[in-house]
């Protein structure tokens, strides 16, 4: 039971660091146009995509000779703004889920609540090194923006892992599937006690 085709965002964002557009579709089909000029960051912007089943527009630019992080904490806020106008009046969504990701030796537990509320957990250790231009390192700062500009609680943590490119990996298939879960109509109320979110 899904609302076709109304549940839609386009976000930009232009400061002196970074010129961002990105484009979501929560009720697609998992197809994914994807160009930051990080190639491990738009290989886990398409996994996120891929395994949500939404569809993800982004055309990213920035200072990336001074590092990744700006350009990738950047397209988190668009994505998280994207994401709270998709489900703003959050009726008949499931609101809640979770679930666990494996891949190899990495293993990682997600879980979240669209209720209105921004907070992120995040117990993850890994190596601080550069995957591919992506410094492992703004994962997090990634995710803060997305939690902060999408109103979401999530709680992410690694049970095991030691390479650092399954560990992220991880992170973003658990994130598509667990947000796709928790954004699924089921029903046609806020589901609230209070009637509102």
């Amino acid at each position: 039971m899904k609302n076709k085709g109304k549940r839609k965002s386009e976000i930009k964002r232009k400061t002196s660091e970074t010129d961002i557009e990105l484009k979501l579709d929560i009720d697609g089909g998992g197809r994914t146009e994807i160009e930051t000029g990080i190639p491990f960051f738009d290989h886990v912007l398409s996994s996120f995509g891929r395994h949500s089943g939404f569809d993800l527009y982004v055309s990213a630019k920035g200072d990336i000779e001074l590092g990744s992080h700006h350009l990738v904490e950047d397209t988190g806020i668009c994505l998280g703004k994207a994401l709270f106008e998709c489900v703003k009046d959050k009726r008949g969504i499931k609101r809640f889920s979770h679930t666990i990701i494996c891949m190899d030796e990495a293993e990682v537990t997600l879980s979240t609540d669209i209720g209105g509320r921004a907070y992120l957990r995040f117990d993850v250790d890994m190596d601080d090194e550069v995957i591919k231009g992506y410094n492992t390192m703004v994962t997090e700062d990634f995710l803060r923006a997305l939690v902060t500009n999408s109103f979401i609680n999530l709680h992410i943590k690694k049970n095991v892992g030691l390479n650092s490119h399954h560990i992220i990996e991880a992170i973003f298939k658990g994130l598509g599937i667990t947000l796709a879960q928790a954004t699924r109509v089921t029903g046609k109320g806020v589901p609230s006690t209070k009637g509102s979110i």
